[in-house]
């Protein structure tokens, strides 16, 4: 287990118990599917949601975290709530959580407090910091989605998640109160609003560079449909399997855990269709969960190992040997004059870098406009950062290459289907229609 300070707990052994039940409110409608504003923070390039929880309800702004294991928020800052109940040892929900750690409370009961309660470790993964905090339930509200608007509330009235201390708020975006976890855990949110509606467990994601619109998170299948052409994106993915990490990449876990985040399989990195001389057994996923890539809303670019990331910018560099190059600007390495760079649909007119995946036929594109960011009037720069040598994960794929994507996380099948950018189809992830057709 990751070395955590400042508390101590009981460890139980694992008891079976009946799978917990969910409920939702009571009314005869039943969504297909839910959805969750996405926005950009303009200071620290985070993706935030909004949940409302509690009772009275109280909206809860929240980072988005596409590999947290659950939601945590932060307990000890005026958390109010006649519904709040705490998840008892040994308990389904316990069970549920697969918590293994049983702790006592040394202060009078509130919130994220109390005795003969089980526990998790919430983790922010934006400072890569765990420690503990109490498992509990309360209501959460949201809204449901046809897949082209948003349509009515509807609530889950035992949500799990994880109370945290405030200090692990530190390095979220300002007014956060934790983190919105899209983990492949049962107690990640797609699981769990799966679970309550009893509809697919798939969930689907669209970021956007632009920090004055909506963006969006849908819960279930398909259609997402986007203006203006009102183009369902589900008809036309592309599929590629994800992989489980056996070893938790977590700041901090129980002995024993898989990692919560979502894997693909690279097999290699072509530029402008050549392919990059590079270090290949990086991109497997070793017995000890190092290696390999993953998908990632908490890093603002991608992240490469840093012989991977050598032989990207030099390929890189190399096809754009007629373009002035000028010095770098941190955390980039490789930055040109942009006003010896053209435009194109898909953004800046520079090589195409493919992640080739289970094929050479099946690869993910990565455009100018995802490849590429403008620094300042005249500089570009490459979007890849170096991650150093022997980091734990070869290759993070980050925000800024997610960006005008729509990515579905099919969670029961481990599959992902992605679209490339959205810009060749003349619409963007800040088309979806949020006028309510309720």
């Amino acid at each position: 287990m990751a070395s955590l300070s400042s508390f101590s707990f009981l460890l139980f052994s694992s008891i079976l118990f009946p799978m917990i039940s969910f409920s939702i409110a009571q009314t005869s409608f039943r969504p297909k599917a839910l959805l969750l504003p996405v926005t950009k923070d303009s200071s620290t390039l985070q993706y935030l949601t909004q949940i409302n929880q509690r009772t009275p309800l109280v909206p809860i702004q929240l980072t988005l975290g596409l590999g947290n294991a659950f939601l945590w928020v932060d307990c000890e800052q005026g958390y109010v709530s006649s519904t709040y109940k705490p998840a008892r040892c040994r308990s389904a929900q316990c069970n549920l959580a697969q918590s293994k750690a049983c702790g006592e409370c040394f202060s009078p009961p509130k919130p994220g407090c109390n005795n003969n309660t089980c526990s998790l470790l919430p983790d922010n993964t934006i400072t890569n910091t765990g420690t503990i905090g109490e498992l509990a339930q309360d209501i959460v509200s949201i809204q449901s989605t046809n897949g082209s608007n948003p349509g009515r509330v509807v609530s889950v009235p035992n949500l799990l998640f994880a109370c945290a201390p405030s200090f692990l708020l530190e390095g979220l975006a300002s007014g956060v109160k934790g983190m919105a976890g899209l983990g492949r855990t049962k107690m990640g949110l797609p699981s769990q609003f799966s679970a309550a509606f009893t509809f697919d467990r798939k969930f689907a994601i669209c970021l956007s560079s632009s920090t004055r619109s909506n963006v969006v998170v849908f819960f279930g299948d398909g259609p997402y449909v986007f203006l203006p052409r009102n183009f369902d994106l589900s008809e036309s993915l592309i599929y590629t399997p994800l992989f489980i990490n056996p070893a938790s990449t977590a700041g901090a876990f129980f002995e024993g855990e898989k990692s919560a985040e979502y894997f693909i399989g690279v097999k290699s990195i072509k530029i402008n269709n050549e392919t990059v001389r590079l270090n290949t057994s990086l991109l497997s996923i070793d017995s000890k969960g190092n290696g390999g890539t993953k998908i990632s809303t908490v890093k603002p670019y991608t992240v490469l190992e840093t012989s991977i990331y050598s032989a990207v910018v030099d390929a890189f560099v190399k096809v754009l040997a007629k373009v002035k190059r000028v010095a770098a600007v941190p955390p980039f390495g490789a930055c040109f004059n942009s006003s010896n760079i053209g435009s194109t649909r898909v953004g800046p007119a520079v090589p195409d870098i493919d992640l080739v995946l289970q094929s050479n036929s099946v690869f993910w594109r990565i455009f100018g406009a995802n490849s590429m960011v403008q620094v300042s009037e005249d500089v570009l720069c490459l979007g890849f950062v170096d991650g150093g040598v022997k980091p734990r994960t070869s290759i993070v794929i980050g925000g800024h290459q997610l960006e005008d994507n729509l990515l579905q996380f099919d969670i029961a099948t481990n599959r992902l289907g992605f679209s490339s950018s959205l810009l060749f189809r003349q619409t963007t992830c800040s088309n979806f229609n949020f006028t309510s057709n309720a």
